[in-house]
């Protein structure tokens, strides 16, 4: 589904991604670790078009989405999950799930399926997003972003911030949506705990570059803890 072939990004004159490769399968959760600061939430941003690329190629489907804007990745499938969650606080939790449809008709209707994948918005839909909980807060966000029933998502920490309740059910939502097969899921994260419980596929970043890559049953065996414990 998605191929990431050796991009490299600059901020300036610091070079920030340093030819970065990698693929996220259909039914699979890749996730990518790695200390504060190595390039996880950009590299992630490049994805969706958010910060460019100097060089290399990103690949959806088999099409280059390269040089499309962040509105042209959410139309070819693309769902995003910042780091921080970005709801828009004043918004009811309707509105805030109607915006994860932008990119669609004007009468297509929210998704059943997110009430129950969470069904603390169904109860919460006339509430302002500002008034939720952060673990609440950050189902919505997961839900506005598979509202449009994408292709590919991106997650950028989820579980920062969440009271460990919620960490679990967040969990088990992305199992579920990975174990149905219809999309490929990318997972950056700090706790390894939940990462390891997780991935299918899993890359370790350091200095803007991926110094192990494989299969997620591996990862105890290769010290992947080890080599992102802060």
């Amino acid at each position: 589904m998605l191929e990431v072939q050796s991009i490299n990004q600059y901020y300036g004159s610091s070079h920030i991604l340093r030819g970065l490769s990698l693929r996220a399968a259909v039914g699979e959760v890749t996730v990518v670790l790695g200390r504060n600061g190595v390039g996880k939430t950009t590299l992630l941003k490049s994805l969706m078009g958010l910060v460019p690329i100097n060089s290399g190629d990103i690949v959806l489907n088999g099409k280059s989405i390269t040089k499309d804007a962040p509105y042209a990745r959410a139309r070819a499938g693309v769902g995003y999950v910042p780091q921080g969650r970005e709801i828009f606080a004043r918004l009811s939790v309707r509105d805030n799930l109607l915006m994860g449809l932008a990119t669609q008709t004007a009468t297509t209707p929210i998704p059943d399926e997110l009430f129950e994948l969470f069904p603390v918005l169904g109860e919460m839909l006339n509430r302002r997003g500002g008034d939720l909980s952060g673990g609440q807060q950050q189902q919505l966000a997961i839900a506005r972003a598979l509202a449009a029933k994408p292709k590919l998502l991106i997650l950028d920490e989820p579980t920062e911030g969440i009271q460990p309740s919620i960490i679990k059910d967040i969990g088990r939502v992305i199992r579920m949506l990975a174990d149905r097969g219809d999309m490929a899921i990318v997972l950056v994260e700090q706790y390894y705990d939940f990462a390891q419980a997780l991935a299918d596929r899993y890359a370790v970043m350091e200095r803007g570059t991926f110094i192990a890559q494989g299969p997620g049953h591996d990862m105890a065996a290769k010290g992947v803890r080890d080599l992102v414990a802060i």
